[in-house]
């Protein structure tokens, strides 16, 4: 009897989430948690972490899991590597289900660097207006360039003051659209954007108004993550559910 956890949190997740609900699948939706109104799913769903790749394990056991499928956000490093070990530890097959990550194109200005800190130390010394669009995980890296405004665009309002003397919050949920996004970056005077390479439809926006508007954008790269079957349509993920070991 096959009973799957899909880990997600993302549009990919989201799309599978239906296939398998339409298939009768007997399938559970993990969220982190870490947004207030997450999108709704039409599977059983849980919010909230496990405890760790030890608790993630015996979660496997205690709940019968036969597959479980990674397709959380290619930046949700600590959560993948758990879900890495913790199908060792209880002999579960797992794959991810991600998203090709975004290439730089004729007219981008990207500059590539592979961590937050690296991003903030990319940023120029003489005062800048940022589109900080990272989400609200690592905004406190960039107080040590205090002297920038940022602007956020954030899912949920902050419930706590934001670590960033000079911001501008913008609440919205996407996936957004270049038009709109040039609008947004010439309302508030953009110089740079800072990005995350997630890859995907949804927020690709920014980048192709960051080329139209000619602005760099500093591209922080993919963390490593351990070695998994990774696949990239819905339909490899069904066909890996009925075959694991390919």
């Amino acid at each position: 009897m096959t009973r799957i956890l899909l880990l997600g949190g993302t549009t990919e997740a989201s799309t599978l989430a239906k296939t398998l609900a339409g298939a009768g699948a007997d399938a559970v939706f993990s969220y982190a948690g870490r947004t207030a109104k997450p999108v709704s799913q039409p599977l059983p769903t849980r919010v909230g972490g496990f405890g760790g790749a030890e608790g993630l394990a015996a979660y496997l056991t205690a709940e019968a899991i036969t597959h479980v499928v990674d397709a959380t956000h290619p930046f949700a490093a600590q959560m993948s590597t758990n879900a890495v070990q913790a199908c060792v530890a209880a002999g579960v097959p797992l794959c991810a289900f991600e998203r090709p990550a975004w290439q730089a194109g004729e007219g981008d200005n990207w500059i590539h660097v592979d961590s937050i800190d690296s991003a903030v130390d990319a940023l120029p010394e003489m005062p800048a207006r940022v589109f900080l669009a990272i989400g609200k995980q690592n905004l406190s890296q960039f107080a040590a360039k205090p002297q920038h405004h940022y602007l956020l665009r954030l899912v949920d309002q902050p419930d706590a003051p934001l670590p960033l003397p000079n911001t501008t919050v913008e609440i919205a949920r996407g996936p957004f659209d270049a038009a709109g996004d040039t609008a947004l970056m010439q309302r508030h005077g953009i110089t740079q954007v800072v990005a995350k390479n997630a890859g995907g439809i949804g927020a690709v926006a920014k980048l192709t108004a960051a080329r139209s508007l000619g602005l760099p954008v500093i591209m922080i790269d993919r963390p490593e993550l351990p070695g998994r079957p990774v696949k990239g349509r819905v339909a490899e993920v069904i066909a890996w559910l009925a075959h694991p070991a390919s």
